[in-house]
């Protein structure tokens, strides 16, 4: 199979049950990147059919994880994959296009396609949800923040037409389990910053999300599915809440 200029940086844990599919759909890659945090399954063993760029390090804070990934590539360009998405054919033809062409933009927006076990979400504010994935190396860096830190980059974002498979959760109980997982890094850095967040506030923002997600984002016309995700999404913001209060509880303790 034809090689073609393109790095590919893939972070995993216990990625076992998924990564085969994350890889193979980005086959025609010249460089493939796996930043491994010390899985405790075979997926080292899996990863090492399709690369020797393998690194290990333990996940600490998302920003410095994916920073450290990205610098690891060789080529100009960068898709960032990953272990739970995978390239369709379509986004693979552009950006072979892309490649071929010469890129013109320092990054480029994919839409995802997000599933809940075998549902695709099609409402709710959870498709199309493009995000940069194909980036510039030089000219891209994520802010070095717990977690969903937010990307800085310089100038202007095409949006391609292809799209990234994205199997978010397994079922609805996989989700409620990394909510709270996620929760506990938002309420960590609304302490960290110090930032002023009362239980009225986060009240409103939870309502708000619900409200965002169900009605003005048609999140009903998912149905039952798509009433629990904007359930779940607004209940983030009162569990972080809760989070953050007992942070402060303690941190007065030990004063």
């Amino acid at each position: 199979m034809k090689k073609y200029p393109l790095s590919v940086v893939t972070l995993t844990k216990n990625s076992a049950e998924k990564i085969v599919d994350c890889l193979e759909s980005v086959i025609w890659c010249d460089d493939i990147v796996i930043v491994d945090d010390f899985s405790k399954d075979n997926t080292l063993e899996i990863v090492k059919r399709y690369t020797t760029n393998i690194y290990q390090r333990k996940w600490d804070n998302e920003g410095i994880h994916r920073n450290f990934a990205y610098e690891k590539a060789k080529n100009t360009y960068i898709l960032s994959l990953d272990s739970d998405e995978r390239v369709t054919p379509e986004l693979a033809r552009e950006i072979i296009a892309l490649i071929g062409s010469g890129f013109t933009y320092n990054g480029y927006d994919i839409p995802h396609r997000n599933y809940i076990g075998d549902r695709w979400i099609q409402y709710g504010g959870w498709y199309p949800n493009a995000k940069t994935k194909l980036f510039k190396k030089s000219e891209f860096r994520y802010k070095e923040e717990e977690y969903h830190p937010p990307a800085v980059m310089a100038g202007k974002r095409m949006r391609l037409k292809g799209e990234i498979i994205h199997l978010a959760y397994k079922d609805i109980a996989d989700m409620v389990s990394k909510v709270n997982h996620q929760t506990n890094f938002e309420a960590k850095k609304w302490f960290r910053d110090k930032r002023k967040m009362s239980l009225a506030r986060a009240v409103r923002k939870t309502i708000d999300r619900f409200i965002k997600a169900f009605i003005l984002k048609q999140g009903y016309k998912d149905g039952f599915t798509g009433l629990i995700l904007a359930l779940v999404g607004g209940f983030y913001q009162i569990l972080a809440y809760a989070k953050y209060v007992e942070l402060k509880e303690k941190s007065k303790k030990t004063c």
